[in-house]
């Protein structure tokens, strides 16, 4: 792990949790993909307001990342890579994007947490991440929602 704030906040939760010794580092990661949003997200996360997120499967294929896996561990940082906290997936569904509810956009915690407001700010970045690979998102897509759970902050 080479973000040190990251790594240090691991050592302090495997101090106070030695039976996740033998788990390998966490991905570190932040929300989003510019700092007002992403700092905005860890502390939502860190206050237990926002208790998943939303990934295009399109994005994860394309980009060839792992898909989130039930008892993923994460280091949660802001957009400057300031640990904040780590969070575990607690579940993971493929859902259509047409099909997301209100329920999903709740347990996202962001905005009004309306499923206007998910719909509005995620077709945005659905749009924005997907451009990069000449893509734009449709109603048919999949999206990857991942619930988790904060397990550690200091």
């Amino acid at each position: 792990m080479e973000n040190a704030s990251a790594r240090n906040l691991w050592g302090d939760f495997l101090d106070a949790h030695l039976e996740f010794a033998s788990e390998d580092a966490p991905k570190v990661i932040h929300f989003c993909d510019n700092e007002k949003d992403a700092d905005t997200c860890a502390n939502l996360v860190c206050k237990d307001i926002k208790r998943a997120t939303s990934h295009s499967l399109l994005g994860i294929q394309l980009r060839k990342d792992v898909m989130p896996r039930i008892g993923d561990f994460a280091v949660v940082t802001d957009w400057s890579g300031k640990a904040k906290c780590i969070i575990r997936t607690t579940s993971v569904k493929l859902v259509p994007y047409f099909a997301i509810r209100s329920e999903h956009a709740r347990l996202e915690g962001e905005g009004d947490k309306s499923l206007e407001y998910w719909q509005k700010t995620h077709w945005d970045y659905y749009t924005r991440e997907l451009s990069d690979f000449n893509k734009a998102p449709k109603e048919s897509m999949i999206v990857v929602f991942e619930e988790f759970e904060k397990i550690f902050q200091r």
